[in-house]
């Protein structure tokens, strides 16, 4: 083969090296114009100033409708949440609120890899303090008086389906800034005996209304428990068995969580459940499909949760004394809290 000859194939293999980049850049770029642009007959969104206390009752969301606010916090009433929305212009991946605090778990994107932090909000959405999240966000909560938050992170595996994954817990005193970054560090009480393993895994915080209390959900040796937190001793105490992201009612009555029913698809093996603290009494939902959330009590009777939907995920209700039927009330929306 002549020189010359190489010097052809060398750049015709350039040329069509740099053609194949172009129609990549292009094709990413036509994909990032298409997902910017609103789809018809989806929710209607207007940019505006949204607030976490104060005003008429409402519903604040992570908004997942393709278009300009795509991942923004949004607001709607929260007798209409299908209703129009007011786009905040703040973008989560999980949130919460209570009592004018928020809680917004964020990805930052970076030219190797995403690092993730949990920003503390005040009632105006406005960064009052940040933290490192060491994974992936899965769950966030604002305990009612809006003094502590918690988040949960997966630092390894994607899915609570599955076995090979670990979790941290973080609850912080937004009063003081103290962090306690791991639930790890608070001593363990399991049927009656101090417990220590090398497999505990803490998920899916909680709180009461006391500023003390809180629940969670401890994972050890193949098996996962419901927990009472206190966060003066920095004790955990097991309570219920099979018990995964639980929510505690209003009146602080009642726990909310998702199940592991026998039977069930190992990538679907959740059932809603409520189980009353006083009498241990489990009351299955009549929602039948599997539900992989930390569910939200819109009030005493009425849970709030996320199924996956055509924009990712659509909110549904459904009583919590296991009457009724679930309702699809939002399409396009993740992470509620009510406020105002």
């Amino acid at each position: 083969m002549t020189l010359r000859s190489r010097v052809l194939i060398l750049v015709s293999a350039l040329v069509v090296l740099v053609a194949v980049a172009a129609a990549s850049v292009l094709h990413a770029s036509a994909r990032a114009d298409r997902r910017e642009r609103a789809r018809p007959g989806g929710p209607r969104i207007a940019a505006g100033r949204l607030a976490l206390a104060g005003g008429a009752p409402r519903v604040v969301f992570r908004n997942m409708a393709w278009g300009p606010h795509r991942d923004e916090l949004v607001s709607a009433p929260a007798d209409d949440p299908s209703g129009p929305r007011t786009a905040s212009g703040v973008k989560c991946l999980r949130f919460h609120a209570a009592s004018g605090t928020g809680v917004c778990l964020q990805a930052v994107h970076g030219p190797v890899q995403d690092t993730y932090r949990a920003v503390i909000l005040d009632t105006r959405l406005k960064e009052r303090a940040r933290y490192d999240v060491p994974g992936i966000p899965s769950r966030a909560r604002v305990s009612p008086s809006g003094r502590f938050a918690a988040w949960t992170a997966f630092v390894g595996g994607d899915s609570y389906a599955g076995t090979a994954f670990s979790t941290r817990a973080a609850i912080v005193d937004t009063r003081t800034g103290r962090l306690t970054p791991t639930l790890e560090a608070y001593r363990t009480v399991k049927d009656g005996r101090p417990y220590r393993a090398t497999d505990v895994n803490f998920w899916g915080v909680t709180f009461a209304a006391d500023d003390r209390t809180f629940y969670a959900t401890m994972a050890t040796r193949g098996s996962t428990y419901l927990v009472r937190g206190d966060l003066r001793a920095r004790t955990l105490t097991t309570l219920h068995r099979n018990v995964e992201c639980p929510s505690l009612s209003p009146d602080g009555t009642r726990v909310a969580y998702k199940k592991r029913v026998k039977g069930a698809p190992k990538d679907a093996p959740w059932h809603l459940y409520v189980l009353d603290l006083a009498t241990g009494r489990e009351t299955a939902l009549a929602e039948p499909r599997s539900v992989d959330d930390q569910l939200v009590w819109r009030d005493n009777r009425t849970l709030v949760y996320a199924l996956p939907g055509d924009y990712g995920a659509d909110l549904y209700t459904v009583p919590a004394d296991g009457t009724g039927k679930a309702h699809r009330v939002a399409t396009a929306a993740l992470s509620p809290a009510y406020v105002g």
